[in-house]
């Protein structure tokens, strides 16, 4: 976890130090640890640093090469450092940034294709009067940009950086305002400002008076296919590959924590953790965990004991049902820079500060397990296309034995579904009532609004791509791996976790393994009615029994709910933080005002999510006070204006 900045003049005048010290300011909280600037004509570049590695106590960024040539700043963390130290004849403990710059001397543009780990960086080519970026494989490390042709190009980790530069517009991104109350969350380069986007994940991006180029250098193939002679192959393989994404997360000069859920990702996470950590004496893991006393159906408690009695670890428990999802959403609107689609994001904040105050500088995190290993529910409908009626019948029966739901349904929703025709499944979305949480926040847009946006059309062509009869289970699995809320998620933790100066770290984001569990067949997703087979096989003798073998997980949606009704019964009248008038533009009042009254006489989910979304944009809006177009943010009258963190 680190902050950059950097600045190039395209139309030839100086890039002074001024505009990037400024810059570095909004983003100190990203590195409390040191700064450095380098400058030279058009070009500026700055550098916030957080230890975290061994070898980043001796980082020194911006870093230039030998000749002076190339200019590097960067956040990253480089996993594969043993394989880059033979192929570059570089020393066993040079720094991720050193082995960065070496890998593009030696194969330019392409060194994004030989980084194994997650990373934002950028170069200056001095040779070729180029700026080369790039982004990680799936957007763990932020990057923001903005580009005006002939003019300016900048970056930064977070959107405040490049707002403290005042030639990067502050216009309101309607198009993304209208997503987000949808919400249509796959645009992976779209935010809240016109001028500011984001570099997708796997891309990277050279920057010269000609113009931007992009490009992807990476992608999940979904043809590619792993077949082995049993289920023990299979399962050594995941293991083997799950325990190196764990180890090389473990790199650390400080404390190591974990956050401990209790379900399957978490639970495998800490005890392959623990394991590496005894053999090669490591020191104890600490791990972090919500409980929910007054919540019951919310407690993980009796799982997460499990994984505690084994020993070999530091414990804190967090009181999840005492955070409030609303506490302090101007600082917290602050942290994040715009709205966000993290109504659990207030956990995670307290499981931070938790870890920030037992010196935790880096915390593995099992998130989005689900989607790397994959339920392998889209079998069903495969079974069911090709015939294989007792096939479907046994994982039925299994699926409603392991998991407690009924037959019927899982027949109906899994496998006769997709077999309806296309033009059947959409004659009935058509005609049928319109419920569920996308149709009920659509309806709160403001009808002239949603009419201007073309919401209706945009919520057709961002309509689930599996819900289509002939898809395959990979392909749904494939789906899941890509879908634009990853990098949206990853950033809002990113966020969050830099205010407390912590490092989060994703070992089901490593490529290797989301690599292999793409290619394994459906059979290892999904038997005899276990979801994610694979991985309960792989953690025979690791993980305990109770959560090896259990079905499901608990849903953290009555807690959220039971929090957003306690905390906003006094401050349903002006959700928005205001008087509205901004809210009003995008929001229809008459329907947000049922929903409210519909949330206090009975809540649920969806209506909570509803109001918890309208109140972070009205605040948000009545804060920053953007135009809709034309002109630049003020600052609303008698409210101070964001301050760095």
């Amino acid at each position: 976890m680190s902050g950059i900045a950097g600045v190039l003049r395209l139309d030839g005048r100086p890039a002074g130090r001024a505009d990037i010290e400024r810059m570095l300011a909004r983003l100190a909280h990203r590195g409390p640890d040191g700064a450095g600037v380098w400058s030279e004509s058009t070009v500026s570049f700055g550098h916030r640093l957080l230890h975290t590695t061994p070898e980043s106590l001796r980082e020194r960024l911006p870093l230039a090469s030998a000749d002076g040539s190339l200019v590097l700043t960067a956040d990253a963390r480089i996993d594969n450092r043993a394989e880059l130290c033979s192929l570059l004849r570089a020393p066993s403990d040079a720094t991720d940034p050193a082995l960065i710059l070496a890998a593009y001397e030696r194969w330019g543009e392409r060194c994004p294709e030989h980084l194994l780990g997650d990373f934002a960086l950028a170069i200056w080519d001095a040779r070729r009067a180029t700026l080369f970026c790039a982004r990680d494989h799936f957007g763990v490390k932020p990057f923001y940009y903005h580009h005006t042709p002939g003019r300016l190009f900048c970056f930064a980790s977070e959107i405040k950086g490049l707002l403290a530069f005042p030639d990067v517009p502050r216009r309101l991104n309607e198009v993304r305002v209208a997503d987000y109350l949808v919400p249509l969350l796959e645009d992976k380069e779209i935010t809240f400002y016109e001028e500011i986007v984001r570099l997708p994940p796997a891309h990277w991006m050279t920057v010269s008076r000609d113009g931007v180029r992009m490009e992807r250098y990476w992608a999940l193939d979904p043809s590619r296919e792993i077949r082995m002679k049993s289920d023990a192959q299979y399962a050594e393989a995941f293991r083997e590959i799950f325990t190196e994404a764990v180890r090389c997360r473990l790199r650390s000069a400080f404390p190591v924590g974990s956050m401990l859920s209790g379900g399957l990702d978490s639970s495998s996470i800490v005890c392959i953790a623990r394991r590496l950590l005894q053999e090669h004496g490591g020191g104890l893991l600490h791990t972090f965990s919500a409980v929910f006393d007054d919540v019951p159906e919310c407690d993980e408690r009796e799982y997460i004991q499990a994984v505690l009695a084994a020993g070999g670890l530091r414990h804190d428990f967090v009181r999840g049902d005492l955070l409030d999802p609303l506490e302090d959403p101007e600082r917290v609107l602050e942290q994040q820079d715009e709205p966000f689609y993290a109504p659990n994001l207030f956990l995670h904040w307290g499981l931070y500060r938790k870890a920030q105050q037992r010196g935790v500088r880096v915390l593995l995190d099992g998130l989005d397990g689900d989607s790397t290993v994959s339920h392998g529910i889209g079998y069903l409908g495969e079974l069911a296309r090709k015939g294989r009626w007792w096939r479907l019948a046994q994982e039925i029966h299994g699926l409603s034995r392991n998991f407690g739901r009924s037959p019927w349904v899982i027949l109906k929703s899994h496998a006769l579904r997709p077999l309806a025709p296309d033009f059947v499944r959409r004659a009935w979305r058509m005609v049928r009532p319109r419920n569920g949480s996308r149709a009920a926040k659509a309806g709160l847009l403001n009808p002239d609004f949603a009419r201007r946006m073309g919401v209706d059309e945009r919520v057709r062509q961002q309509e689930p791509v599996h819900r289509g009869a002939s898809i395959s289970a990979k392909r749904f699995h494939y789906r899941s791996l890509t879908q634009g809320i990853i990098p949206l998620v990853l950033e809002v933790a990113d966020r969050a976790a830099a205010v407390v100066s912590i490092e989060p770290r994703y070992p089901f984001f490593d490529r290797r393994l989301a690599e292999l569990c793409l290619a394994m067949p459906a059979d290892q997703k999904i038997r005899h009615g276990w979801t994610r087979f694979v991985i309960r096989q792989a953690m025979d003798g690791i993980l305990p029994p109770a959560i090896r073998w259990r079905g499901g997980k608990a849903n953290l949606s009555p807690n959220f709910m039971a929090r957003m009704f306690r905390a906003t019964r006094g401050r349903l009248g002006h959700p928005e933080g205001g008087d509205g008038k901004f809210l009003g533009r995008f929001v229809a009042e008459a329907a947000l005002e049922s929903t409210r009254e519909r949330f206090l006489a009975q809540p649920t989910e969806s209506d909570a999510l509803a109001v918890w979304q309208a109140f972070t944009l009205g605040v948000w809006l009545n804060h920053v006070q953007l135009a809709a177009e034309g002109s630049e943010s003020v600052p609303k009258e008698g409210v101070r204006p964001w301050t760095p963190i």
